[in-house]
């Protein structure tokens, strides 16, 4: 699949699959961004992402980011929807540092991951019951 993408600062790589096997591709840090104690930032990915229909970009932390930096994505993942792709719509990662110190992302850094996955709409067919047993919840499974 080919995927229009714009940088907004041409003079940082693309994003890029880092492995044969990787799912997802790296984003790179557009600018500096201090993050201060107990905050959230937004972190510039440097991409605008133009996305067909049906599709999505789910950014995640990459795995070492919260062991290397300190920093966590706050809601696990961030989605960008398919209509999010004007010219100055570009792809950011929410993080927020629970830490007591200022954490500084550095220009360039390869920040978070996007995964780009095929979604549909639901139509709903409102009905008065489902037919099945609940669960009972949360950890209803041991």
């Amino acid at each position: 699949m080919k995927i229009n993408i714009k940088r907004i600062d041409p003079s940082l790589p693309l994003p890029r699959y880092e492995t044969d096997g990787s799912v997802g591709f790296d984003l790179i840090t557009r600018e500096t961004t201090a993050v201060l104690p107990r905050s959230f930032a937004l972190v510039p990915g440097n991409v605008v992402v133009q996305l067909p229909r049906q599709h999505m970009l789910l950014v995640s932390s990459r795995s070492s980011t919260p062991r290397r930096t300190g920093l966590v994505v706050p809601h696990g993942i961030g989605v960008v929807d398919s209509d999010y792709r004007g010219p100055e719509d570009e792809v950011k990662v929410q993080v927020w540092n629970p830490t007591d110190i200022a954490i500084t992302v550095e220009r360039g850094d390869r920040i978070a991951q996007g995964i780009i996955v095929r979604t549909e709409r639901a139509e709903w067919q409102e009905v008065d019951d489902v037919g099945l047993r609940s669960r009972g919840g949360f950890g209803s499974t041991g």
